[in-house]
């Protein structure tokens, strides 16, 4: 088991030493879901009291839609001069390079989720009521998405038409998150009336969920 982790962490570290040098997520990803931000309160016409009833909403919107460049870009570098090849013949166990994807792929969620408070508390005028329930809750999402973002990435690996077809898989699967997150930042932000720690109760149990079936698939999947 340690030597799983062990690997998990070199394929974490060897991903996110491309990221920092490649910087996609600093000059596209992350410029990116603040133009969501941006574009969302043109279509609610600037109005700060709508867009602080919706900031959960949209602010979840954004970090999905962001997360599909940040799988893809994930799936891609597996896939550039045969890379993948070779990690499926170094002896690592799929299980590691699995975790370790899905942890390269969270660290980036989780500097985007950051980004993104800032730009609804200074857009929207968002404020914080319960800044530990948006913490937990917002890393919680953030495992749920990496790993199903990279467990559905893998599946959509093989097919030639996968930057396409990934969206159209992913993003309904992930409805679940959506919704929980958000009521758990409604809670959080006091933009609803809602019980967001019950609600995080469902994050942990799909990011649980996710987390292990990919764990357990991600071999089969990466097959040629």
């Amino acid at each position: 088991m340690r030597e799983v982790f062990a690997d998990a962490l070199l394929i974490a570290a060897k991903d996110l030493r491309i990221e920092a040098r490649s910087r996609v997520l600093v000059n596209q990803v992350a410029p990116f879901a603040l133009l969501v931000l941006v574009l969302f309160g043109f279509a609610l016409d600037a109005d700060q009291r709508t867009l602080r009833t919706f900031a959960p909403g949209l602010f979840w919107v954004a970090v999905l839609l962001a997360s599909l460049l940040a799988v893809q870009r994930s799936t891609s570098l597996e896939h550039a001069d045969g890379a993948h090849t070779g990690l499926r013949l170094s002896g690592m166990a799929p299980s590691s390079v699995f975790l370790g994807k899905a942890a390269a792929v969270f660290v980036q969620l989780a500097v985007l989720e950051v980004l993104l408070v800032v730009g609804i508390v200074v857009l929207y005028g968002s404020t914080i009521e319960d800044p530990l329930l948006l913490v937990v809750s917002g890393l919680v999402a953030g495992v749920a998405v990496a790993a199903t973002g990279t467990l559905y990435g893998a599946l959509a690996s093989g097919l030639g038409v996968r930057e396409t077809l990934l969206p159209i898989l992913l993003l309904p699967v992930l409805a679940p998150v959506l919704i929980g997150a958000t009521r758990a930042f409604d809670d959080a932000l006091g933009a609803a009336a809602v019980d967001g720690w019950a609600w995080l109760g469902l994050l942990v149990v799909f990011g649980l969920v996710a987390t292990v079936l990919g764990a357990l698939a991600h071999g089969a999947l990466i097959e040629d």
